[in-house]
This record gives structure tokens, C-alpha cells and sequence, in this order.
């Protein structure tokens, strides 16, 4: 199937899906941190007694709904309909081989959306064990999609040695799956601690016992996900394609835009983009590819 050409000037499509999945990132990555870390630190308040804790806990929910639930799904939505306007093939063929794989991960983002509004509206009317089963329920299911949903991404990187013959589950776990799930665990939790010691600032700040409570125990979060980062960044690099390890030299060479000839019709514009080996402007490009479209 042929799909038109969808022309972003000046900022191009594929800037504008970097611009939304940046911004997307920083909150779904929360949204799995923040389930976890919440989750934990209310069971740990509940063990304890610590009502204070709890009324904190219970604030700092409502943020983390408005922020994840709310405006994650907004950004979450944008990237599907950036990317099936400016790549829909490869959009096409990520539905086409990981079908079963996006169902799972909308089953689990269901649960997440229900877990979450039990676990904030129902505050304080549920008793402590159910109560804390309901925020582990919403942890392991945000963290599922992560699973998923890194398994997917990290086939763009590495398709390792699939083919369509094999299956949705031999692309799935390909070289760099565990690798991005174990980085991506990692920054989950650092920016889970972040959001609550940025949320804490200015909801604890005549509180200075609590807060030192909340900053001494989310660092410990912190610190695990730092952990977990520099292990899986490190597995995650030595595992990368080579096409990978080519694409920073290559983009120092990589040329944009630029008139064809004075014989194309005015209304014609079309773009050349080369990616060269060699250390020169003027070295052979080992790819080259034209596209054109009207403008």
C-alpha cells in the first residue's frame, strides 16, 4: 500500500516524533517508577503506622494521576499519530508482527487506569492489605508495559536474527531487549525519585521531619535505579548493532536538503541524503536515497 508524503517544514516529522516521545518519556517512565516506589512507601507506611507519611503519600497520588493518567495519555496518543503519519510503513509493520504483544500491553494499561483511581479515590475507605494490593497490582502492571512495550522498541534497534517465519516472540526477545529493560527499570526509578523529591520541595517545606523522612528513603530508590542504569547502559552498548556503533560518525556526514537541478519543475523540491564513511565531505556515500515531494 502507498501512503502519501506528510511534509513538516522547517521542523521535519521525524524531529517532531523525537519532540513528543521526549517529552512522553519523562512521564511514562514516572508512571512505572512512581507505581513502584508509591507502592512500596505505602506499605512501608502502613507497616509502621506512619499517618503522616500516608497523608503525604496521598497527596503526592493525586500529582502522579494528573501527571501519568492524564497528560502521559495525551503525549502517548501523539506518538502513535506522529509516527503513522511520518514512517506508517514501518507503524504497519510493527502492528503486523507484535499484534498479540500490543494486546497484552493494552490489558495491562487497562489495569493500570482502574488500579490507579481505586488506589487514590478509595483513600481511606479500603483497609490496609487491600489497600496495598491494589498499588502492588498497579506497579506490576505498569511495569509489564514496560516490558512490553521495550521488547517493541528495542526491535527497532535489532532485529537479531528474526525472520517473518518465526514469530512475534523471536523478535520480541531480541539482543538488546534485556538490555533496555534492565536501563529503562533504571531510569524509571531515578525519575520516580526526582518527581518526589521535586513534588515534597514545596509540599513539605514547613515539614522539615517529614521531608528528610521522604528524601532519606527515596534516595534509596535513587540510588538502585542509578545502579541499575550503568548496568544496563553498559550491556545495552556492548550490544549494539553495527549499524548502531555507524550511525554517530555517519550523521557528522549526512547531507540534507538541497535543489536537484534547475530543469525540476518549481513546484518540485527534492531531498538527498547520503551517509558517508570516509572522513572527507567529498568522500563516495555508501548510501544514497532520494525522495521527492511537492511543495
Amino acid at each position: 500500500m502507498h501512503y502519501p508524503w506528510w511534509y513538516v517544514p522547517d521542523l521535519t516529522s521525524p524531529m517532531l516524533i523525537a519532540m513528543i516521545a521526549t517529552v512522553h518519556v519523562f512521564v511514562s517512565l514516572y508512571a512505572v517508577g512512581g507505581g513502584i516506589v508509591l507502592a512500596g512507601e505505602v506499605t512501608y507506611a502502613y507497616k509502621t503506622g506512619n499517618k503522616s507519611l500516608l497523608n503525604y503519600l496521598r497527596s503526592h497520588t493525586l500529582f502522579f494521576i494528573l501527571l501519568t493518567v492524564v497528560f502521559g495519555a495525551i503525549t502517548g496518543v501523539g506518538i502513535w499519530w506522529t509516527i503513522g503519519l511520518a514512517s506508517p510503513l514501518a507503524t504497519e509493520s510493527l502492528i503486523h508482527i507484535f499484534v498479540f504483544g500490543w494486546a497484552m500491553e493494552y490489558v495491562f494499561f487497562f489495569l493500570e487506569i482502574v488500579s490507579a483511581f481505586i488506589f487514590h479515590y478509595y483513600w481511606g475507605r479500603l483497609d490496609a492489605m487491600t489497600h496495598k494490593t491494589i498499588g502492588w497490582i498497579y506497579a506490576i502492571s505498569a511495569y509489564m508495559s514496560l516490558v512490553l512495550i521495550t521488547g517493541i522498541t528495542a526491535f527497532q534497534l535489532d532485529i537479531g536474527n528474526w525472520t517473518p517465519e518465526k514469530g512475534m516472540w523471536s523478535a520480541f526477545f531480541n539482543p538488546q531487549t534485556f538490555p533496555q529493560i534492565i536501563a529503562r527499570s533504571g531510569a524509571a526509578l531515578l525519575l520516580a525519585s526526582l518527581y518526589i523529591f521535586l513534588h515534597a520541595a514545596f509540599k513539605l517545606k514547613d515539614d522539615n521531619e517529614l521531608r528528610a523522612l521522604i528524601e532519606r528513603r527515596t534516595a534509596k530508590w535513587a540510588m538502585a535505579g542509578a545502579a541499575l542504569v550503568t548496568a544496563g547502559g553498559i550491556w545495552w552498548y556492548i550490544n549494539l548493532p553495527e549499524s548502531g556503533r555507524a550511525a554517530p560518525p555517519g550523521q557528522a556526514h549526512l547531507t540534507s536538503c538541497r535543489p536537484l537541478s534547475s530543469q525540476r519543475p518549481r513546484s518540485s523540491s527534492s531531498c538527498c541524503f547520503s551517509v558517508l564513511t570516509g572522513t572527507r565531505a567529498g568522500s563516495i556515500p555508501d548510501l544514497q536515497f532520494c525522495t521527492s515531494f511537492s511543495v
